[in-house]
């Protein structure tokens, strides 16, 4: 996605513009693909992200609408529950589409593809190709897997959008540069996906029910409708992977703390058997302190910073780094790489502090739980246990998860009087690890 985007804003400003794809894009057809494993399992978009795609391909939501995925509101239309209490509905005003990704990236990629942008599909980036000095990147060497010919593919600027696998900093120590320092959180998160055929008034207008992993309660689910057919995405962190056999599955569902999502699809007609896909960490590779790097290059997407997935915000900040890429093309020229670095950097900073102020409530996790961190986990659990009597509380959080409002304006003092007023959560005594295996023994 970070990559169609990135085409559609360069077909403004180059006259060819080449998507370089290692999968057979003519076998693509609403099933994920090998290179986006996690198409397959629960996505949705999170409202600013949604706003920008309706910037860059007008009209895109009815059409998504007419493919079947349904469209609600991000605090009317969802069920958001936390330690097994739903938070109060509210009117956000923020729409939410329920997506089936492989249709979503298939409706983007024909559109872009209608702006003239060319696609080399069946390809393999070996590598980038250079000037004599290693000062300036002149394009990349890729291969045809029809016949196994390599080709230098010229460009005068080259796109890293290849995702959380990128081989960037592998080549930039090739060339003889500093690799970016990463920041990492290892949540070892697993996801576990079925799909089922249930009535599609199951849940009213709702569009789906979401049980949020807590450390109270760390085992979480997305339980959603789309395109006619219902999915349950199953997660685990630290270890505890979700079965993917049919009698494990459901025990795993049961031991949610809504009961009525194992009751729906405990006898459901089964379309699918569940599939798994696990996601180690988030990892943040900060190029914006980079002193040297070549021209002729920029990275965005997960290759500069890959979201735990829970979040659902890896497509919105990518798609606000593509707006950033069109500003700096539209004062004239292509940004130098510290400008570059510097502007995604401002747009990664907020929702990397929500994922992973939110990864480090969880005590298994490996971190630096700094004194804002500890308070701000404090802060947000107090507002949880309020907002299923509140509105206002829901509001305040759901725009901060939706991307619309930076997390200080959860702070605001008539929010901060309401979530005082709250009281405090309830207790949790037991680990993250201990509740894991309490859960792991239940089953």
């Amino acid at each position: 996605m970070a990559g169609l985007m990135a085409a559609r804003v360069l077909a403004e400003f180059y006259g060819e513009v080449v998507v370089v794809d290692r999968d057979d894009l003519s076998e693509v057809s609403g099933t994920p693909r090998n290179s986006v494993r996690q198409g397959g399992h629960a996505h949705a978009l999170l409202a600013r992200g949604l706003r920008v795609l309706e910037e860059l391909y007008p009209g895109l939501t009815d059409e998504l609408v007419a493919l079947g995925m349904p469209v609600g509101d991000l605090g009317d239309n969802l069920r958001w529950i936390f330690n097994g209490r739903q938070i109060a509905k509210v009117h956000t005003g923020l729409v939410v589409v329920s997506l089936v990704r492989p249709l979503l990236e298939g409706h983007v990629r024909t559109r872009t593809a209608a702006l003239g942008v060319v696609f080399r599909d069946r390809t393999d980036i070996l590598g980038l190709a250079t000037t004599a000095d290693r000062g300036r990147v002149t394009g990349v060497r890729v291969r045809d897997q029809a016949d196994d010919s390599t080709e230098v593919l010229e460009a005068d600027l080259v796109l890293d959008a290849t995702g959380r696998g990128s081989r960037t900093p592998a080549w930039l120590e090739e060339l003889g540069y500093e690799r970016a320092p990463e920041e990492k959180i290892k949540v070892g998160l697993s996801y576990v996906t079925q799909h089922f055929r249930l009535p599609e008034d199951l849940l009213g207008d709702d569009l789906a029910s979401i049980p949020v992993a807590t450390p109270g309660h760390p085992r979480g689910a997305v339980f959603s409708r789309a395109c006619g057919r219902w999915q349950l995405s199953l997660t685990g962190i630290l270890g505890d992977q979700p079965p993917t056999d049919q009698e494990g599955f459901l025990a795993y569902a049961k031991s949610l703390p809504v009961p009525e999502i194992h009751e729906w699809v405990r006898d459901a007609e089964r379309i699918d058997t569940p599939t798994a896909i696990r996601y180690p960490a988030s990892v943040r590779r900060h190029y914006e302190k980079l002193t040297r790097f070549p021209a002729g290059m920029l990275v965005l997407g997960d290759g500069a910073t890959s979201f735990n997935p829970v979040y659902a915000q890896g497509m919105t900040v990518a798609a606000l780094e593509v707006l950033k890429l069109r500003e700096n093309l539209r004062r004239g020229s292509v940004p130098h790489f510290r400008r570059w670095f510097a502007d995604i950097a401002k747009v990664i900073d907020a929702p990397w502090e929500i994922a992973t102020t939110g990864d480090l409530a969880f005590p298994g996790v490996e971190g630096r739980r700094t004194a804002k961190v500890r308070f701000v986990n404090a802060y947000l659990a107090r507002l949880h246990a309020g907002a299923p009597r509140d509105p206002h509380l829901s509001n305040a959080f759901l725009r901060v998860a939706g991307l619309i409002d930076a997390p200080p304006s959860m702070m605001k003092p008539g929010t901060l009087l309401r979530v005082l007023r709250a009281g405090k959560p309830p207790a949790t005594t037991a680990t993250t690890g201990d509740r894991l295996r309490s859960a792991a023994r239940a089953d």
